[in-house]
């Protein structure tokens, strides 16, 4: 397991208080947009602040840019985020990184959106108001701002889930979802520390296995700056990849049902 270095340079006490929220946001090359996102999200996590129990968490991934060091500062004048450094291991690494960590401090609520400024922190509030309802909540997209293709790269992800687990979900990975530690403590354990789609697979024991989930509408809009590391080539692979994990997974779901 990767070695994580935490830069914060407060050393307030955290102590778990319900409800408590950990806001869990990988970066990986985002020095164009990372002040801004810290900038939307931080006044989330200041209002979920109860005794001084919730943490706006930024992974970054091996940046090769100025991402971390700007991060680092930011850190110094926002005593609420803690920023993880890691060595890369690509996206899905670095959001299972950050859930570990989020379980690890015992966080009663664990947030998770993506660093390009996508989505949208004034649509929070709807979520956690249906945080008694349900164990997770998760974002769709209908209408995508990244392109046809990324759209269609996930229909067709929902697809191969329908085939392989027999669910049936609207969107599997969107970078917007809100989950009751405890339903993530459950099935992360199931998911190899790199592997690429873990939101993905996490939808699908949530759906596979009757957890109580709900799905809400999200505003995805284009990437606020930068460029994508993730290009339809490496989805391809990534794709065909997942596709065998897919299938290890569902054998291993079955001898659960099993047993």
């Amino acid at each position: 397991m990767q070695e994580l270095t935490v830069y914060n340079t407060h050393n307030s006490q955290i102590t778990a208080h319900t409800p408590s929220l950990y806001i869990i946001i990988p970066a990986y090359n985002e020095s164009i947009n990372i002040s801004h996102i810290i900038e939307e999200w931080y006044p989330v996590i200041e209002s979920h602040n109860a005794n001084d129990s919730s943490r706006l968490v930024v992974i970054d991934d091996g940046s090769k840019d100025n991402t971390l060091s700007i991060l680092k500062d930011l850190s110094r004048t926002h005593k609420l985020l803690h920023v993880i450094a890691k060595e890369n291991g690509g996206h899905g690494s670095a959001v299972l990184a950050g859930y570990r960590y989020a379980i690890e401090n015992k966080a009663d609520y664990i947030f998770q959106t993506d660093s390009d400024g996508q989505t949208l922190a004034s649509e929070f509030e709807s979520f956690w108001e249906l945080r008694n309802d349900y164990d997770a909540v998760i974002g769709t997209r209908p209408s995508r701002g990244d392109g046809a293709s990324r759209k269609f790269v996930e229909k067709v992800l929902c697809f191969i889930l329908r085939i392989i687990f027999g669910v049936k979900v609207p969107d599997a990975n969107a970078p917007f979802r809100l989950i009751k530690r405890e339903l993530v403590a459950k099935y992360i354990t199931k998911l190899p520390n790199d592997f690429n789609l873990p939101n993905a697979m996490l939808t699908t024991y949530f759906a596979y296995f009757h957890e109580r989930i709900a799905f809400r509408e999200i505003t995805f809009r284009p990437r606020q700056g930068g460029v994508n590391s993730i290009n339809i080539r490496k989805i391809i692979t990534i794709g065909i990849k997942a596709v065998k994990d897919f299938m290890q997974f569902r054998k291993n779901m079955k001898r659960i049902q099993e047993a």
